[in-house]
C-alpha cells in the first residue's frame, strides 16, 4: 500500500472523531434541559457552567493556566503546544510530577493551603481518595451529558463527577525474542504457572497493579489464588516495568508478566531491532482509568483548567497521547492503538468502581505473594 494512502487511512478515525467533536463544541444558549441539569447540580453542591461560550469567555478573562501533570516528559511538551495552538489566549505553564515522594509533598502543600498557584492537578490513582477533597466540585459529568464539555462519559468519575481520566494502560506479556519463540509465550495468564516457567524464568513486578487488574474478570479470591501460585513459581522479582524490560534485555529471564504496553512501545520506537517483543494475553488487564486529572478547589483560573482537562480527551489530545505516550490514548478514542489491538478480545477493565478498591486488591495480592524482596 502506498505510504500516503496508509497515512490517510490510519488517521481517518481521528479525523472523523474530530469533525464530530468540533460540531458538538459550537456554543449555544442554554435550553430548558441544561438549566434543569444546572439547578440539580447546584442543589447537590456542584458548580455547573451552563454553556460552552461561558467557559470560553471566562477562560479568556483568566488568560493563564498553571497545572501539575502526570503526562510523561516525552508527551507533555507536545500536549501543551497543541493546547496553546487551540487556545492561544491561554498562557499555559504545565509541570510534570512523578513518584510517590513528589505526590506526598504536593498533597502536604494542598493540606497546608499553599498550593494555590496551581489550577489543575494530576491525581495518582493510589492516592485518589486523599486528593479528592482538594478538587473543585465542577459537575463535569453533568456538563458532558449536556453537551457543554466534549469528553467521553466513561472518562469521568460517575460518583464524584469532577475528575477525568483520558488515557488507558493495557498490560501485556513481554518476552526476549532470542530466548523464547512467540508460540511458546503464554497465551493465557494461567500458563505462567506451568512447570517449565518455574525458577526465575520470568520477571514479575512486586507492585501488583497489573495482577490486580485481573480482579474485574476473575474476582478477588481467584486472583489471590493465582498470586499464591505465581509466587511459588519463584520468578525474578523486580520493581517497575522498566526493570522488567531490563531483565529481559540482559537475558536474565525470557519472559515478563503483565508489563505496560506503552513501555514496550517506547522501547521498540527507540530500537526497532529490540529483542523485546510483546503478546496480548486474555483477559487483557486494561486500566481504563489510569492517569487522573482534576481542577483544584483553590484554582484561580478554573475555566482554563476545565478546557485543559477537556483537551486531553479531544482528538488532538488523544493523538498526542497515541504518538508521544506512546500508545496511551484512551480505549474510548476511536482508532486508538489500544482500541484496535484489543478489539474482539476479552478485557478485564479497571473502571472507576474498581479504582476505588485497587488499594485493597494490591495489598491482599502482596500478602498472597508472601512479601517477596525486589531485586
Amino acid at each position: 500500500m502506498p505510504e500516503r494512502l496508509f497515512i490517510k487511512i490510519a488517521v481517518l478515525p481521528f479525523l472523523i472523531w474530530a469533525f464530530v467533536f468540533t460540531s458538538v463544541a459550537l456554543g449555544a444558549a442554554p435550553d430548558d434541559a441544561v438549566l434543569k441539569a444546572k439547578r440539580e447540580a447546584e442543589s447537590n453542591g456542584y458548580i455547573f457552567v451552563a454553556s460552552r461560550d461561558e467557559i470560553l469567555d471566562k477562560a479568556k478573562k483568566e488568560g493563564r493556566l498553571r497545572a501539575v501533570s502526570g503526562i510523561s516528559g516525552s508527551a507533555l511538551k507536545p500536549m501543551v503546544d497543541a493546547f496553546k495552538k487551540k487556545y492561544p489566549f491561554i498562557d499555559a505553564h504545565v509541570v510534570e510530577i512523578e513518584g510517590a515522594v513528589a505526590y506526598q509533598r504536593f498533597l502536604l502543600e494542598l493540606k497546608a493551603g499553599t498550593g494555590n498557584r496551581w489550577d489543575s492537578t494530576y491525581i495518582p490513582y493510589d492516592n485518589y481518595k486523599a486528593f479528592l477533597p482538594y478538587q473543585m466540585k465542577f459537575d463535569i459529568l453533568g456538563m458532558v451529558k449536556a453537551g457543554i464539555l466534549n469528553i467521553h462519559p466513561r472518562m469521568v468519575d460517575p460518583v464524584n463527577r469532577n475528575t477525568v481520566s483520558a488515557n488507558t494502560i493495557a498490560n501485556v506479556a513481554v518476552y526476549n525474542r532470542k530466548l523464547i519463540a512467540e508460540e511458546k509465550v503464554p497465551s493465557k495468564w494461567e500458563d505462567f504457572l506451568k512447570p517449565e516457567f518455574k525458577g526465575r524464568k520470568f520477571a514479575a513486578d512486586i507492585r501488583p497493579s497489573s495482577v490486580a487488574a485481573l480482579v474485574p474478570v476473575w474476582g478477588l479470591e481467584a486472583t489471590l489464588a493465582f498470586a499464591r501460585r505465581l509466587a511459588a513459581q519463584e520468578p525474578v522479582w523486580v520493581t517497575g516495568g522498566t526493570r522488567a524490560i531490563t531483565v529481559l534485555q540482559s537475558g536474565e529471564a525470557a519472559l515478563g508478566l503483565a508489563v505496560q504496553q506503552s513501555s514496550i512501545k517506547r522501547v521498540q520506537a527507540k530500537d526497532p531491532t529490540s529483542v523485546v517483543g510483546y503478546k496480548i494475553v486474555e483477559p487483557v488487564p486494561v486500566r481504563v482509568v489510569s492517569r487522573i486529572d482534576g481542577v483544584l478547589q483553590m484554582a484561580e483560573r478554573p475555566h482554563a483548567a476545565l478546557l485543559w482537562l477537556e483537551f486531553h480527551a479531544s482528538p488532538e489530545g488523544q493523538k498526542v497521547l497515541e504518538d508521544y505516550g506512546p500508545f496511551q490514548a484512551s480505549i474510548f478514542a476511536p482508532g486508538s492503538g489500544t482500541e484496535k489491538e484489543t478489539k474482539g478480545k476479552k478485557l478485564s477493565e479497571v473502571d472507576w468502581d474498581h479504582l476505588a478498591k485497587l488499594d485493597e486488591y494490591e495489598a491482599k495480592i502482596v500478602e498472597a505473594y508472601g512479601f517477596p524482596r525486589a531485586k
